[in-house]
């Protein structure tokens, strides 16, 4: 009994405890920028931001934030952002798309040490220490890949194309064909977790080229389904891919990131 009352003792003494401090890389090629849990949380321009359905927990959530775009500074209009998760996870964001005056505004929400949220999942942990989350995002339909959570590092890129060219389709395309359309819907949905041709930032999910394309291995109306649902074609707990409903996947944008998939697949390149 006494055994157990220590065991007892000592968990609650570790829920007690304040989250670790944390910090937050920011490299818009001007030399990188380190800024602290209490740096953050000290700043004018934090306050409390409410957001009724929240991304991660699929609820109305309340955070210390502050804007994102005030710690960007320095980033042009054509830059994309590459945003990096503890996890492995990696996502590009538009910085026009985060520095616009109106719409959707993004915001870095940040674990207050000694108010700790709640985890995500049983077995996907915390969202801190740090989670870039929306306000309207219908406004600008900011997909949920632009909702980075665990974030631990802002970097600017260059282009796509030059960072990644195995990943790009035949240069004769036309620009505004189907592949065209979903090479850019694949960027915005799927690149934050997977890699083409091993050609990617992110670590978190499969290659979707090497050494086959899902459009090879997959009936075509399976793998609609499983993008739309990845649990109604075979369910395991620790499923981390979520499902794309149609406000955030049209069946427009479905058709034309398959007909990418589809081209990619005659252009195979192992890294």
């Amino acid at each position: 009994m006494p055994s157990l009352l220590r065991c007892l003792c000592l968990f609650a003494l570790c829920l007690a405890l304040p989250v670790r401090a944390a910090e937050l890389a920011v490299d818009l090629g001007h030399g990188a920028r380190t800024y602290t849990t209490a740096e953050l949380l000290a700043r004018s321009d934090a306050r409390q931001v409410d957001i009724p359905h929240d991304v991660a927990f699929k609820r109305a959530m309340h955070y210390r934030a502050v804007p994102l775009k005030a710690l960007l500074d320095g980033a042009g209009a054509d830059d994309a952002l590459l945003f990096v998760a503890g996890d492995g996870f990696a996502v590009e964001i538009p910085a026009a798309q985060i520095n616009r005056a109106h719409g959707s505004e993004a915001w870095l929400a940040i674990e207050e040490p000694n108010h700790p949220w709640p985890a995500i999942a049983e077995d996907k942990g915390g969202a801190g220490p740090f989670y870039v989350v929306w306000t309207h995002p219908e406004d600008m339909r900011v997909s949920q890949e632009q909702w980075p959570f665990q974030l631990a590092a802002i970097r600017r890129l260059q282009p796509v194309a030059e960072r990644f060219p195995a990943i790009v389709p035949e240069a004769t395309l036309k620009p505004n064909g189907a592949v065209r359309r979903g090479f850019a819907v694949f960027q915005r949905t799927c690149f934050a977790c997977h890699t083409l041709n091993g050609e990617g930032d992110a670590r978190l999910g499969p290659d979707l080229n090497i050494p086959h394309s899902p459009t090879e291995y997959l009936r075509e109306d399976l793998l609609r389904a499983y993008i739309r649902d990845p649990q109604s074609l075979r369910r395991w707990p620790q499923a981390r891919m979520p499902g794309f409903d149609r406000r955030a996947l049209t069946d427009a944008e479905l058709d034309a990131l398959l007909a990418y998939l589809r081209h990619m697949a005659t252009r195979k390149r192992r890294p």
